[in-house]
Formats: C-alpha cells, sequence, structure tokens
C-alpha cells in the first residue's frame, strides 16, 4: 500500500463492544472477526458500527462484549449476495488499536475519493437541505470502497453540484439510522443503513487548504509520520 492509498482512507473510533467477535472470513491465512460497537456522538446518541478485526490484533487482547474498543482503521465496502441481489456492506476495518484513548472527537473518519453516482439533492419538509453522495475510495491491489455520503445545508449545496468523475476530500463521521424496508403488503424489517455524515469538504483542486488529517490529533502518528495529502 502506497503512501496516497494509506491517507486517502483514515478512521478513529471509540467505543464500547456490544457484541462477541464471530469469524468471518480468512485471507491467506490469517482469519478475520466481526463486533458491533457503540460509539457515542458528542450530543450523546450513539452510533452501532460495525468493525472487522484480524486474529493477529485480537491475540493478547481482551475484546470482550461491555469493554472499550480504541482503533484506527479504515472504512471499507465488500459485496454480498443476499436472496439472490448483491448488497453492499460497510464495515470499520481495524488496522491498529490504540492503547491511549483520545479526548476528541470519538468518531472521525477523513477520506478523499471519486464521485461516482450523480448525487441526490433534496429538501425535508422543514426546509432542511440534504444531499447524498457516493463516492470511490482508491485501495490496494486495484481495488476500491464506495462509500456512501450525507451532507447538510451549505455542504449540501455543494454537494449538489458535483459531476461524476470528480474528486473530492471530506471529513466527518461515521453514523448508523434504522429504516423500515416493505418486503410485501403486509410484511415489513427494521434495516440499519450506515454513512459518513460530512461535516467538512472541498473539491481536490483545493485539497492543499484542507487537511483532512487535523480532527484525528495525533492519534495517527504512530500510523504514518507525514502530516500531509499527496
Amino acid at each position: 500500500m502506497n503512501y496516497t492509498e494509506k491517507q486517502n482512507n483514515k478512521v478513529y473510533i471509540l467505543g464500547k463492544i456490544l457484541t462477541k467477535a464471530v469469524f468471518s472470513h480468512e485471507v491467506y491465512g490469517e482469519g478475520f472477526y466481526e463486533m458491533t460497537v457503540s460509539v457515542k456522538r458528542l450530543s450523546g446518541q450513539g452510533d452501532i458500527l460495525p468493525v472487522t478485526i484480524s486474529e493477529r490484533l485480537i491475540d493478547d487482547k481482551k475484546l470482550d462484549v461491555g469493554s472499550t474498543l480504541c482503533a484506527v482503521g479504515q472504512f471499507r465496502s465488500y459485496n454480498k449476495i443476499s436472496d439472490g441481489k448483491s448488497r453492499l456492506m460497510l464495515t470499520v476495518f481495524v488496522r491498529e488499536l490504540c492503547d491511549e484513548q483520545y479526548e476528541q472527537n470519538p468518531n472521525s473518519i477523513a477520506l478523499y475519493g471519486y464521485v461516482c453516482k450523480p448525487p441526490v439533492y433534496r429538501t425535508t419538509p422543514f426546509c432542511r437541505e440534504i444531499a447524498d453522495l457516493l463516492i470511490a475510495v482508491n485501495r490496494a491491489y486495484n481495488k476500491s470502497d464506495y462509500i456512501p455520503c450525507i451532507a447538510w445545508g451549505r455542504n449540501a449545496r455543494f454537494v449538489k453540484n458535483l459531476a461524476v468523475g470528480e474528486k473530492v476530500a471530506l471529513s466527518g463521521r461515521i453514523q448508523s439510522r434504522e429504516y423500515t424496508k416493505k418486503l410485501s403488503e403486509t410484511e415489513s424489517k427494521v434495516m440499519i443503513a450506515y454513512e459518513v455524515s460530512i461535516s467538512r469538504l472541498a473539491a481536490y483542486d483545493n485539497v492543499d487548504n484542507f487537511d483532512l488529517l487535523s480532527d484525528f490529533g495525533d492519534k495517527t502518528n504512530n500510523l504514518d509520520q507525514k502530516r500531509r495529502i499527496i
């Protein structure tokens, strides 16, 4: 993984483990486990986030239900076939566990990538402006992660004018929200969606004046000492 690929997708979370780590899959002999973690917002509400972690990181750690997880990683996507249909799944992929807990925002994400679908702009009945954005973030081995994002107010007005293929930089937090999916005339199911709630963004042409990593303070220094974006 080159320097750019390490910088274009960074996540920091600090929260309480809600579910036991369950084996998910194996890559080149390395096992990966999944769990859910509750991360509090600054408002006091919580987001329930899916987390994927390597067995080599949990071998000597006590990651029991109810304990605290402090981690740095990436927000990744993958496709899962369910009922014959492909569904986009999202997870916080842990790259390193933190021994020190930071007093800053316990849920921080910084991304830059390409707009891969026309943004969807709308207003609520209370005249609040919202825009949905899907960006593709490059990953090693010619892979990409497809990350749904949501912008509000002035950011939504900026997003609605973005064209497919444009490159943007953004920061914010990962949020979870419940919605009801109608399965038939008599049956429905409560689902959980995950997305990045954007707090700041800029077109890539202006990224030199946009310090994505400032949201992370010094917590990513152990992953990379450089504080810039190529």
